[in-house]
């Protein structure tokens, strides 16, 4: 692992890394146990993420830890999890608070449990003076919702006379998403082996790096993070450039 993070170049690092938290109860099943027991360790990977995301200087790391979709699962593994949620909010937060990481929450945080909201709150109440790691926590969370939920809100403005046509643009759509003040992603991390970004950050992600690994979540620590961040900086970001103006772009000027 060492020598892995030797090898990660921090003058290259992405500012913002999303990562699907996939695999909990497939990882559980592998064990002959309990989907439940899969959550509950893969909390075990989500403080080491945070911890290695702290020591690199990471500035946003985004965990896509509910989405609205996993209401539909049964009843007994939902409550499960908001139960974790708010005993490992409860657990971290001073940690969280002395390691100098701010905590955010976006989606529909308003269909949570009210012991969920509390907690959730009170934390980034406590976390609000943090200047290091930016942890985003997607909880309730569909992008498709939030782009309609971003529409609405522009068309609200027009209607009302506060905004014309021809003001809407991209700086207007992203201040009415979710994600409002954040830099998008340039890394998206999927665990599991699925090869899919299940809705979310839809908008965001346009322009990241995708990186799909089989490692399920409660199995990935630092080392897997080290090998996706190394695998983001043997690619070339071109945003619609070629691969000449790029290498131009960053030639010095005498």
């Amino acid at each position: 692992m060492t020598d892995l993070l030797t090898m990660v170049d921090r003058s290259k690092l992405p500012k913002h890394i999303a990562i699907i938290m996939d695999g909990n109860g497939r990882w559980a099943r592998e064990r002959g146990e309990d989907r439940v027991y899969g959550h509950y360790e893969g909390v075990v990977s989500v403080r080491e993420i945070v911890d290695a995301c702290g020591e690199l200087g990471i500035d946003y790391l985004t965990l896509y830890a509910f989405s609205a979709e996993n209401w539909n699962r049964p009843k007994a593994e939902v409550d499960a999890l908001m139960e974790l949620l708010v005993n490992t909010i409860r657990k971290e937060v001073d940690d969280l608070k002395k390691n100098n990481v701010r905590l955010h929450v976006i989606g529909d945080f308003a269909s949570l449990p009210e012991v969920c909201q509390k907690e959730m709150t009170e934390a980034m109440e406590i976390t609000s003076m943090n200047t290091g790691l930016n942890l985003v926590l997607a909880l309730s969370y569909s992008a498709r919702q939030e782009i309609l939920f971003a529409t609405r809100k522009i068309a609200e403005m027009a209607q009302s006379g506060t905004l014309k046509p021809e003001d809407i643009n991209e700086d207007l759509f992203q201040r009415c998403l979710n994600t409002a003040g954040f830099p998008d992603p340039e890394l998206m991390i999927r665990t599991s082996g699925e090869n899919r970004i299940s809705n979310f950050l839809l908008y965001q992600l346009a322009y990241a790096e995708l990186y799909f690994t089989p490692v399920h979540w409660p199995a990935f620590r630092k080392q897997n993070l080290y090998e996706a961040l190394l695998d983001y900086q043997r690619r070339e970001r071109r945003f619609g450039k070629t691969s000449e103006q790029i290498q131009t772009d960053f030639t010095p000027h005498a």
